[in-house]
Formats: structure tokens, sequence, C-alpha cells
């Protein structure tokens, strides 16, 4: 099929933009990107849909989130939470440990959702349900291909629910992985997840580092996100939470250090080092007043730092603009943050994807995935290919989606999901959350 008649904003720096263009579609990959007119006279036989002046771009992709957490949305938390560790005690902790297997489905589902009506097509999740472990990530991948999104999923190993807990968690990751990370399919991977150093021991980093020897797929980790989480780590290992990754093997190109707040210059260059993936979640940082994370420092490195939302919003776009505001307020340089905000959203998050998925992703070029979205968004000044950047960052937001194209299929019609009853899903969240908030 061709998809056209609108302005196609490609990120790809060969072909960065095309007024009226059109792309057009063959089973799940892109085959060509260009002006309508000359893409339609090349195939006159195909169907062609009209999207009547609504800009085309590749769907977008978030480096890391939480659908846990989504009953948390609207409930009310009586328990002081004066800083981060009290924030993961009270909310989060006692939260993930009410969930069960039909939870985590709901939780899923409603996310991913979300996700699509912002535009965002392949998510990166880090799921957690300690009394609901084994299955809880095959659950996940059910919920993804129901709906049709492209997830890389992963199990949060902690000490902190105990000793069964630990092992059922890293069974968990170790046989997704090894059921995902295959060729025969590119629409859920694995990766190993870990909570963060501070809640694992030496023993446990080094079993799930054992456990992972041989399978494909790196850790998908929290990293120096609160402020005390690298004292706890020299306290306890003589060592800075970075090195003490690196000295186990835990670091690589398919691996995931997500917040790197309170990392050093020196921690920094290990990830640069060892290719590794930082991710920043600006949203988050702020809400849990944790910091800001060296965002500038680490791209001015050449560290694939991406992008996230760590479950505070499904809309990437907002991620992108607030991740401009923060750094330029963290240097009180108004200078920084908008190219550094765009390389996170537009560069990297696809490099991100690269590592784990086939063929690109974030980017309309042929070869690549057919996985796109329409937005609603009429400019008040010139679209062109050299302000689609203040456009992206200034103008548009998740609320603009109009269509979701994922692997050649279509998610979203005019803002309608296309793959179930959205009705339905919502229904049974709203019915099941009152149990989780009468135990919180």
């Amino acid at each position: 099929m061709i998809i056209g008649n609108g302005p196609v904003i490609t990120n790809d720096p060969a072909n960065p933009f095309v007024d009226c263009g059109a792309v057009r579609v063959d089973g799940t990959v892109v085959t060509a990107v260009g002006p309508l007119e000359a893409v339609r006279a090349a195939h006159p036989h195909e169907d062609f849909h009209d999207v009547a002046g609504r800009v085309i771009m590749p769907g977008l992709i978030n480096a890391h989130t939480h659908a846990y957490s989504h009953y948390a949305r609207g409930m009310g938390v009586s328990n002081p939470t004066r800083d981060f560790v009290e924030i993961l005690e009270n909310l989060w902790w006692r939260l993930d440990r009410l969930l069960t297997l039909e939870d985590v489905e709901i939780n899923t589902t409603t996310t991913f959702i979300e996700c699509i009506r912002n535009g965002v097509t392949t998510v990166f999740d880090h799921h957690s349900s300690p009394h609901a472990v084994v299955g809880s990530l095959q659950r996940q991948a059910e919920a993804a291909r129901r709906l049709g999104i492209r997830a890389s999923l992963c199990y949060e190993t902690s000490d902190r629910d105990g000793e069964a807990v630990f092992r059922q968690a890293l069974a968990e990751n170790v046989e997704f992985m090894k059921a995902m990370n295959t060729a025969d399919q590119d629409m859920v991977k694995g990766l190993f997840g870990v909570h963060a150093s501070f809640t694992m021991s030496q023993a446990s980093l080094e079993a799930c580092v054992e456990a992972a020897q041989g399978i494909r797929g790196g850790f998908h980790v929290h990293t120096a996100e609160g402020p005390g989480d690298e004292p706890d780590s020299v306290a306890k290992y003589g060592t800075r939470i970075l090195e003490r990754f690196h000295d186990l093997g835990m670091l690589g190109p398919e691996s995931i250090a997500v917040h790197c707040v309170h990392a050093t210059d020196e921690e920094l260059d290990i990830l640069k080092e060892t290719d590794t993936t930082m991710v920043h979640n600006p949203h988050s940082n702020m809400g849990n007043a944790v910091g800001a994370a060296p965002v500038v420092e680490a791209l001015g490195k050449g560290i694939r730092c991406g992008l996230g939302t760590d479950a505070y919003t499904a809309d990437m776009f907002a991620s992108a603009s607030v991740a401009k505001i923060l750094q330029s307020h963290r240097l009180a340089d108004p200078s920084v943050g908008f190219g550094q905000a765009l390389e996170m959203l537009l560069g990297n998050n696809p490099k991100i994807a690269a590592k784990h998925f086939a063929r690109p992703l974030g980017v309309l070029t042929p070869g690549g995935y057919a996985d796109l979205i329409t937005l609603n968004y009429d400019p008040i000044t010139p679209l062109t290919a050299g302000s689609t950047g203040g456009h992206i960052l200034f103008g548009m937001s998740g609320s603009m989606v109009n269509d979701a194209l994922v692997n050649g299929s279509w998610v979203m019609r005019d803002r309608a999901i296309t793959t179930l009853d959205e009705a339905e899903v919502h229904a049974r969240s709203r019915a099941a959350a009152p149990r989780i908030w009468a135990q919180m």
C-alpha cells in the first residue's frame, strides 16, 4: 500500500523531509519514500491511503517505562513519601506485590494502548510483580502481540522479596530471553531485568551474570538514580555503581543503564568504553526529586543516551520537550538542551532499537520496518526540513496522533484502536483497580 498526501518527516539524514510525500509499504517493510506523485506513478495499482494533509513520521520509541504501575493513576497514598526510598517503599514496592497475572495483562494492555495513542510503536518495558513472577513476561508478550505493538520486555530482579522470588525472577528473564531473542520473529524481544545496585547483593548479581552467559540480550537496570545509590555501593562494595557493573561484565552494546543521575564523569567514560546505552527520564527524575542527569556531558562524550518516560507519561513528544527544559535549567544555559533532546528522541532511540531488532526503527527509509504514525498537526509557521525539530519539540504532542501502523498493519485508525476492544480493556482495569487501592 501507499500512505501519502501529507508532509513526511523521515528522520533519514539522506532524505529528511518531503513536503507532499508518500511512503510505500510492502508487507512489514518500507520500500519507498518520496514525492506523492512519483511514488504513486511508480506503483499505480496499489492501495492508497490518503492522510489528507496530516504529518507522516516514524513511530516513536520509548526506551524505558513500567507498565505494572498503571493502577496507580488516581490512587491516593497516605504514607509519607519524603524521599526517593520512601516513594519506592510506600508506593511502588507495595503496589507491585499486589499484582496477579491477570493484573499484569490488564496493566500491560492499558499502558501499551496509551503508547499507541501517543504515537509510540516500540516500547522497552521493565516489569515487576513479586507474587506473580512465573509467566508474567509471557503475559506481557501476549498483550503486546494482541495489540500489535513492538516491545522489549524484562523482569525486575532484586533481593527485596527473598531468595525464592529472586530465583523465580532470574529464571523468568533467562527463559524469556531464550524464547524471544530468536531470528524467527522481531516483534517481542527480551532483556535481563535488574532493579538496581542497592537491592542486589554481590552474590545475586554474580548469579544473574552467570545465568545470562551465552544468551543474546543484555541487562536493563536502574543506575545511580537516587542520591543514596552511589554511597550505598561504595559503602558495601568499595566501588561506584557503574564500576561495579563493569567489573561483573554487565555492560555492553545490548545493555541499558537507566537514569545515571549521579554517575560521575569517570563512570560516563565507562559507558562510552563499553558502548552501553544510557536512558534519560526527565519527568521521573524531576517528580522523584532525585536530581537531573548529566545528559549534555554524556552526549558530548558520544554515549548512546536515549529517552524514556519511566511511566510518568506515554507522550514521547512531552518527554523530549521536558528534556530540553531540564538541561537548560540544570546548566543555567538556555543554549543547551534543544539539540540534545532531539538527539535522544530521534537519533539515539532508533540506535538503541537497532541493538535489539533486526531492521531500522524510528526512521522511514527503504528496508526499515513499516512502523509509522500520522498527526493532526496544522503548523502555524512553515514546516520544512530545517524547522521540523522546533515543531516536534514545541508544537507536536501525542494527543495529535491520528493513525499508527506497526509492522505494516494498522493498529490505530482515526484515533480508534483496531486490534482489540479498548473500552472493554478499560472497563476491566476500572473494575480491578479498587481491589489494589483498598490494600494499599
